[in-house]
């Protein structure tokens, strides 16, 4: 499920995983594949961690809130319109609540997701900073104080909620974690991976 992130732009954001099924995530109206993001995060905490550093991001778009759907009435099996009510055709919400957890496979319905998703989005790239001296980064239109970078991280790093189920992780967010504990500065200083 997404939760509720502060943003310094656009006050509380809605940033996370909305299928258990598949490893995309949305933040807001973006939406883009959890490997890809724990690939471009690999690859930021890669550089100099003390540098302003500028890249692009490619992400879908989705414009408007009826194309996006209603996660809670998908959810409850009562409205499936939009790009995640199609998603909730292809798979429901378990029946049991002990079978609410994140699939580490969920990587697997990639293509099918994609598809989907080019029925409701365009694809564009966003801009993308992180700023050390601000203690600031920028996805999009959307801008985060560290510390709320960080519980992004750390919620991918989690399985969201409900978490990872049996608690084993992608291979892809390992690494993510591994490249920022490597070079833990700038606006990774302090993470706690737990």
């Amino acid at each position: 499920m997404p939760l509720a992130f502060e943003s310094i732009s656009h006050g509380t954001v809605a940033f996370g995983f909305f299928n258990i099924e598949s490893d995309m995530l949305l933040l807001e109206h973006y939406f883009f594949f959890a490997a890809d993001f724990c690939g471009w995060i690999s690859s930021l905490a890669g550089e100099e961690a003390e540098q302003l550093l500028e890249t692009r991001w490619p992400v879908f778009h989705i414009r408007r809130r009826e194309d996006i759907g209603d996660l809670m009435g998908a959810i409850h099996g009562v409205r499936f319109g939009g790009f995640i009510g199609e998603l909730y055709k292809s798979f429901p919400f378990p029946e049991q609540q002990e079978d609410f957890k994140q699939n580490p496979d969920g990587y697997r319905t990639r293509n099918l997701v994609e598809g989907l998703m080019r029925d409701y989005s365009v694809q564009i790239e966003i801009p993308v900073f992180l700023h050390p001296g601000k203690e600031e980064v920028g996805f999009g239109e959307y801008r985060f104080k560290r510390e709320s970078f960080q519980a992004l991280l750390l919620y991918v790093w989690q399985g969201g909620y409900p978490r990872w189920r049996d608690e084993v992780r992608p291979d892809y967010v390992i690494k993510m974690k591994e490249a920022v504990e490597v070079n833990p500065g700038g606006l990774f200083k302090g993470i706690r991976f737990l």
